[in-house]
C-alpha cells in the first residue's frame, strides 16, 4: 500500500463517525481488524506517492482499491483491476 493509504483510512472513518455512520467503538473495532492484516506500507516520498501510485499498483501486481472515476480510468488505461 502506499505511505498515505493510513492517513487515507483514518480521514474515512473519521468523517463516517462525524456523520454518525460509524460509532467509536465500530472505530476502534474497525482498526484492531486492519491491523491484522498482512499489509505491507510502501514509504514513499510524497512526491512520488502523487506520481507513482498506479506504478506501485502495477509494480506489485495488485488491484487498486478506489471509487475515484479518474483513478479507475487511469487503472483500466494501464490494465490494471480495480476493487470497488
Amino acid at each position: 500500500m502506499p505511505a498515505i493509504w493510513p492517513l487515507e483510512v483514518s480521514n474515512v472513518l473519521l468523517a463516517a463517525e462525524c456523520r454518525k455512520r460509524l460509532s467509536q467503538a465500530d472505530r476502534s473495532y474497525f482498526i484492531s481488524l486492519l491491523l491484522e492484516l498482512p499489509v505491507i506500507v510502501e514509504q514513499e516520498s510524497p512526491e512520488r506517492m502523487l506520481s507513482e501510485i498506479l506504478a506501485l499498483a502495477m509494480r506489485k501486481g495488485l488491484p487498486l482499491a478506489t471509487t475515484d472515476m479518474n483513478v479507475i480510468a487511469a487503472a483500466k488505461r494501464s490494465s490494471l483491476s480495480i476493487i470497488k
